[in-house]
């Protein structure tokens, strides 16, 4: 099983929230996932994310998204500056 790190969609119409979760690649975008990592909002740009189950699951061969990754590095920089 080949696992993604990817952003499902919640929310409302016009009111997007994201979930960020661990799941199977061949799953639906908004199906079931395995682990529930954190959350997304793009209004406001405020990311939750559990860093430490984030780097286990890339220690493990887990692939984030391209939007993932760069709104976690986006995030990462932020708080560096």
């Amino acid at each position: 099983m080949s696992v993604a790190i990817r952003m499902s969609r919640q929310g409302k119409k016009k009111a997007p929230f994201y979930r960020i979760v661990a799941a199977d690649k061949r799953r639906a975008r908004d199906g079931r996932f395995i682990e529930l990592l954190g959350t997304y909002d793009p209004r406001t740009k405020a990311l939750k994310l559990n860093k430490e189950r984030y780097q286990q699951w890339i220690k493990e061969g887990a692939q984030p998204s391209g939007t993932l990754a760069a709104v976690v590095r986006r995030s990462d920089r932020a708080t560096v500056a």
